[in-house]
């Protein structure tokens, strides 16, 4: 006789993807509680570590969130859906908007930012085109939405290029960095992002605030100006239950 499909699968996986089903034929929705680990293990007659298995598997897909001494739910934050192209458009920061009004009419707010004037890691260094013990502009920042951490950003600039301007400050002002490089002479003309993904680094994890066994979404961005010089290298590190990448454009 064949073996029923998924029968080989650990049996935690196998509860995972009866309540990941359930999910998604909409048994349970966002902000529903799910079963309890007891409840699990009775169900499937495993042991209640088993079912704990289960019900993290979920969480680090990110379809489940615990919440202390309530239990775990069903995930109920809206993923952000980033518009890779329609986001970089000259007349999205050029009309002074923040590039991020293109993916969201949720408030998207900065906890946490930091400028300071180092010396890049090499491989920024070497596209920035910078000498060895030339600094750069950093600018740091985690951005948050509905009270969760779903991004940190860290952008590079040769600082002799930026210095004196906005761009060595927090607040950057309308149209953000584009625009300031755009007062200065270095209209951005063309983009390339890089995406990649992988398991997070503890520091990565912890400035997330997420499990160090759901991947992140690591995007590098680099702006070129009409000469075809690289002013900016934007490194950003995405909890990946927090987005989708969206990208539309003519063939």
């Amino acid at each position: 006789m064949a073996k029923e499909k998924g029968s080989q699968l650990p049996k935690y996986r196998r509860i995972a993807d009866d309540l990941k089903a359930a999910i998604e034929a909409g048994e349970y929705g966002p902000g529903d509680r799910l079963p309890g680990e007891n409840a699990l293990a009775a169900q499937y007659g495993v042991a209640a570590l088993t079912a704990r298995q289960a019900l993290r598997t979920l969480k680090n897909q990110g379809l489940a969130e615990s919440r202390k001494g309530a239990g775990v739910f069903v995930q109920a934050f809206r993923p952000i859906r980033r518009h890779g192209i329609q986001r970089l458009a000259r007349d999205q920061w050029g009309a002074g908007k923040s590039i991020w009004s293109a993916d969201e009419d949720r408030p998207l707010a900065v906890d946490q930012v930091t400028v300071d004037q180092a010396v890049p890691p090499p491989h920024i260094a070497r596209v920035l085109e910078l000498g060895e013990e030339q600094a750069a502009c950093v600018r740091s920042r985690r951005y948050v939405l509905d009270g969760r951490a779903v991004m940190f950003a860290v952008s590079y600039l040769p600082y002799e290029l930026v210095e004196g301007s906005a761009i060595t400050q927090a607040d950057t002002g309308p149209g953000g960095i584009y625009a300031r490089l755009a007062d200065l002479g270095h209209t951005v003309v063309r983009f390339r992002e890089e995406i990649r993904s992988r398991l997070p680094t503890s520091a990565e994890a912890a400035a997330l605030g997420m499990s160090d066994e759901r991947s992140v979404i690591k995007l590098c961005r680099t702006a070129f100006d009409s000469e075809g010089r690289v002013v900016e290298i934007n490194e950003m590190t995405l909890d990946s239950a927090s987005y989708v990448l969206d990208y539309e454009f003519d063939a």
